[in-house]
């Protein structure tokens, strides 16, 4: 599963950020991603946490083919298949969310652009279902080479999805969207249908 692993590692590259940040360069002329965070700050650490939380994530299958072993208990081929199935999943429903949101998908919030509010496609059921399907394909990813590596990779990953969402993009897009996105958010779940909803 090691081998494979690396192969959808590059495939969700290939479609999540390579290709949907052509399409956005194309459309837009910029890919608005921000490298000049001030250090400290919420959208800083959710990169930190997000490039050690990837680097780890690589370096899981690279740990077993080493000779890494993984948990016992997690060794099974029905859990790798689980982890293929989610993977799939994962990348599909990035996809679809990027494309939902056309032109106001941005691969960093950047804190003085305005941005429109979308709410159809996977947009109706919850309000992040780009995250969604990151952290749903690194679950898979974690499950595919279930070592000590891959788990605190997942880990440290879904910690940045964490701060990225509660401490970058809500706070910003309650401030731009105002009293639209507080109604929203009200009745969206965040990750989940019905889950995690603002109140």
């Amino acid at each position: 599963m090691a081998l494979m692993s690396l192969v959808l590692i590059g495939v969700w590259l290939t479609i999540v950020v390579w290709l949907r940040g052509a399409v956005q360069f194309r459309r837009t002329g910029g890919a608005e991603i921000r490298f000049r965070d001030q250090a400290g700050t919420a959208q800083w650490w959710a990169k930190v946490a997000g490039i050690l939380g990837f680097l780890t994530l690589i370096a899981a299958p690279i740990a077993e083919l080493l000779g890494l072993q993984p948990f016992s208990v997690l060794a099974r081929a029905a859990v790798g298949g689980t982890g293929v199935g989610l993977v799939v999943l994962g990348i599909s429903l990035t996809a679809a969310a990027q494309a939902a949101m056309g032109t106001a998908w941005r691969a960093d919030v950047n804190p003085h652009a305005r941005t429109t509010l979308v709410t159809d496609g996977p947009f109706r059921w919850v309000r992040h279902p780009v995250l969604t399907g990151v952290a749903t394909t690194f679950v898979g990813l974690a499950l595919m080479t279930p070592n000590p590596v891959a788990l605190a990779a997942l880990a440290i990953m879904l910690v940045c999805l964490q701060i990225q969402t509660r401490l970058v993009e809500e706070p910003y897009l309650l401030r731009v969207l105002s009293k639209d996105y507080a109604a929203y958010a009200a009745r969206t779940g965040r990750f989940i249908p019905w889950l995690g909803r603002l109140r």
